[in-house]
């Protein structure tokens, strides 16, 4: 399923709208920790500041989706869930380049959604408008992880972050 059909599907099941809300709460929420624990164990001088801006980006972009959760009169709040996607790519870290390249092949793939639903103009407006702000973000952090990589450990990573895909049920 590629970007736009997952996008159509979710938008029109109210159960699924709610439950992929939440979905990106937690997963903003949990990618903050990620990239500062990238941050402390690999970088340091313009490349600890560079994480540390998205680390506390991506702390505000879960405020937002809490906001959005608040006013559509959800619970704000963490649920659990089984991890589809980390699991495959992060025990191989053990450089930055390596985590850099991870989050750079996160970010590309978050983006195809991000951008599905900006792009979308019978998307709900107040999803829409979240993620139309989240975008530009979204789009410095892939810019910026990929700058903190190299082209041979884009490459390492490549095969994991497929299998990752994959588990999200998306294909090209």
């Amino acid at each position: 399923m590629n970007s736009t059909s997952w996008w159509a599907a979710t938008k029109a099941n109210p159960v699924a709208l709610a439950a992929w809300l939440y979905d990106q709460y937690r997963g903003e929420l949990e990618a903050a920790p990620r990239i500062e624990a990238l941050r402390d164990a690999f970088a340091a001088g313009k490349p600890a500041r560079i994480l540390s801006t998205i680390a506390k980006q991506e702390r505000t972009h879960a405020a937002w989706v809490g906001e959005l959760l608040a006013a559509r009169g959800l619970p704000v709040e963490v649920h659990a869930k089984a991890d589809r996607y980390w699991r495959y790519v992060v025990p191989g870290v053990g450089d930055l380049a390596t985590g850099a390249a991870i989050g750079a092949h996160a970010e590309e793939m978050r983006l195809e959604r991000i951008r599905a639903i900006a792009s979308d103009v019978e998307a709900p407006a107040d999803i829409r408008a979240v993620f139309a702000r989240i975008l530009p973000q979204e789009e410095f952090h892939a810019r910026a992880f990929a700058s903190l990589s190299t082209d041979e450990a884009l490459r390492r990573t490549a095969g994991a972050h497929d299998l990752g895909r994959r588990a999200f049920g998306l294909v090209a």
